[in-house]
């Protein structure tokens, strides 16, 4: 752990001066701490927090259907996805976070509502937790990593075949700038990844485009860049129709503007809704990372907030941002990251590190400190920069950490060094940082009496999550036939099909109903 203290020092050491390269300077001023015990496998194999929590339904008990209900002047937080890669595992998924505002009762749905990233295998979870794909069509992606953003192609690939009627939105930074060593620059942003995406897709929305994919009276694109306030015209990346749910509409941002002049890193401002959605840089892995704001004014005039930064280093920006102009923000959702020397143990599935000398062992540890320092904040870093934000968030989320409680309680030591940490519901003392670690399925709700953390109760066997479908009689499909009606025998060649019925014979070979 030694080393550890050294990574987590320097990390540490860094944040708190404004001079650069400050930790070539600073190494060796911080004090090692005790370390953490490790070894207790049955500690790495449960995270006990869970028992204590009250569990969610997401499903309404009174239809045993529709989505739970939402107070009018409630945000609703729920994480579909909060780990790390590699450690992908059945209790926690690549990231993904999913807010809801406020409740429409004639809709019998929130205000509004939007999806943080969508790492790989996160819409297993949508599904379960009763979350259509129709109410994932505004996608704000933090930077274009795998574990933010593969579970794009599901979401944009089988939304339309089920009750995404409407085009999919894609928030996300531009071009990164950086040059590459060959020379040149990389098309890298969030418009070029989309266009890709879409021409990558290109089979499969064709092969479901004999069902209809539009309803008439969709907003057209300047009338919904009015409606939610974005910084540029949505305009499709590809010949799709605006108002066609196979359309993929990017709306790219500046990542270098984080509100500096006032308004100029808005990503979204719903005035109907009362959402509105800022960005701000953030340092991870290269030119471009971001993390989002969310300010939510209720239907009775008291605002709600949320920030996301996703994965970064620790930085300033973060910090200014929670601080929000002295008002604070309600829930902080900021990514820790194990020490050097855990982090390589468990990738490696040791429950403890191995002796001094190992052969290799040196060498791993090396490399994941070149990861933590490219890219991640460490948990003693962690709780420095709580300790920098006053007032303090009502309530701070360590996200894209795999928890156990073995990890927990060594990072819970890390952050208490900083500033003294609260964990769970109820009253909390002054000057104390109420802290949790997120995992799969974990919900908050937030309103301006309190904050309530739950645990999602699902069956492994849920059946698809409730639809939504639009009122009115849909468009024609592309692959039509002479009456309008969808042809699923457009694209196929029918030569070698076993009929339902054999011609010759006239025997059934099966019921054309499925029996």
């Amino acid at each position: 752990m030694a080393l550890g203290g050294l990574a987590l020092g320097g990390a540490i050491m860094t944040l708190g001066t404004t001079k650069a390269h400050a930790d070539e300077t600073c190494q060796g001023q911080c004090p090692e701490g005790p370390g953490c015990a490790w070894g207790d496998a049955s500690k790495s194999q449960r995270y006990s927090y869970l028992q204590e929590l009250e569990p969610f339904n997401p499903i309404d008990p009174s239809t045993k259907t529709t989505i739970a209900p939402l107070g009018k002047n409630e945000m609703r937080i729920t994480f579909m996805g909060s780990s790390v890669p590699p450690n992908s595992r059945r209790a926690q998924q690549m990231m993904s976070v999913f807010v809801e505002v406020g409740w429409d009762d004639d809709k019998e749905m929130p205000l509004d509502q939007f999806v943080f990233d969508c790492g790989s295998g996160v819409c297993t979870n949508y599904n379960t937790m009763n979350v259509g794909l129709g109410r994932m069509d505004k996608v704000f992606l933090a930077h274009l990593h795998g574990d933010h953003m593969s579970d794009l192609t599901h979401i944009y690939c089988f939304g339309p075949s089920t009750d995404r009627k409407t085009p999919l939105y894609v928030w996300g930074p531009g071009p990164s700038g950086v040059q590459s060593p060959g020379g040149g620059h990389y098309d890298d942003g969030t418009k070029a990844f989309c266009r890709h995406l879409r021409k990558a897709c290109r089979w499969h929305t064709e092969s479901f485009s004999f069902i209809s994919t539009s309803y008439p009276g969709y907003p057209t694109p300047k009338e919904t860049q009015k409606n939610w306030g974005l910084p540029c015209t949505p305009n499709p990346v590809s010949s799709d129709r605006y108002d066609d749910a196979y359309a993929m509409i990017p709306i790219e941002l500046d990542w270098k503007k984080y509100g500096k002049t006032p308004g100029d890193n808005i990503s979204y401002n719903n005035l109907k809704t009362g959402a509105k959605i800022t960005h701000f840089p953030v340092i991870h892995a290269r030119k471009g990372s971001i993390g989002y704001k969310l300010e939510w004014t209720s239907p009775s005039g008291k605002v709600l907030s949320m920030i996301y930064t996703s994965d970064t280093k620790p930085e300033y920006h973060s910090i200014d941002q929670a601080k929000n102009r002295g008002y604070g923000v309600d829930v902080f959702i900021h990514e820790m990251s194990l020490p050097a020397e855990v982090w390589t143990f468990k990738g490696m599935g040791r429950t403890s590190p191995p002796p001094d000398g190992t052969p290799g062992w040196e060498d791993a540890v090396n490399y994941t400190k070149m990861v933590q320092n490219s890219s991640h904040t460490p948990q003693g870093a962690f709780g420095y920069l709580l300790s920098q934000i006053k007032p303090r968030p009502r309530l701070t989320v360590a996200c894209h950490f795999p928890v156990d409680d073995e990890t927990v309680e060594c990072a819970m030591e890390s952050v208490q060094a900083h500033c003294n940490i609260f964990r769970g519901n109820g009253p909390v003392p002054e000057d104390a940082a109420r802290i949790t670690w997120s995992f799969d399925l974990m919900v908050i709700t937030v309103s301006k009496d309190e904050i309530i953390e739950q645990i999602g109760e699902v069956s492994d066997f849920s059946n698809p999550a409730k639809t939504n479908l639009p009122e009115g009689d849909p468009n024609p499909p592309k692959y039509h036939d002479k009456d309008g009606k969808g042809d699923p025998y457009a694209q196929i060649d029918r030569s070698t099909e076993i009929p339902s019925c054999d011609k010759d014979t006239n025997a059934c070979n099966y019921r054309e109903d499925g029996y």
